[in-house]
């Protein structure tokens, strides 16, 4: 898949954000990487954009996001690609 190509991808809401997504607990969107993929699910939920991401443009103290089960953290960060029909898995923010 080249740069700009973008895949149908899952993104998994944890309960504690669904709140933001009108209870939807899966949220089917487009996108190369897993920012584009979050920036997707952020400009239908606006609300939920703040609960991942930071003004900096980083993943929000707490937040872990994992592909296919693998935390991002070890593989790329919000910059990971993402291949269609991965799912992407937000892990509920703990409260520190």
């Amino acid at each position: 898949m080249s740069e700009n190509q973008q895949a149908s991808v899952t993104v998994l809401i944890p309960e504690p954000l669904r709140a933001y997504t009108e209870g939807l607990a899966e949220v089917p969107v487009e996108g190369g990487s897993v920012a584009d993929a979050l920036a997707c699910v952020a400009a239908e939920y606006p609300e939920i954009g703040p609960e991942l991401i930071t003004e900096q443009g980083g993943l929000r103290h707490g937040v872990v996001i994992a592909v296919d089960g693998r935390d991002i953290r070890f593989s790329g960060g919000l910059g990971t690609r993402v291949a269609a029909g991965q799912v992407i898995q937000i892990v509920a923010p703990m409260l520190v």
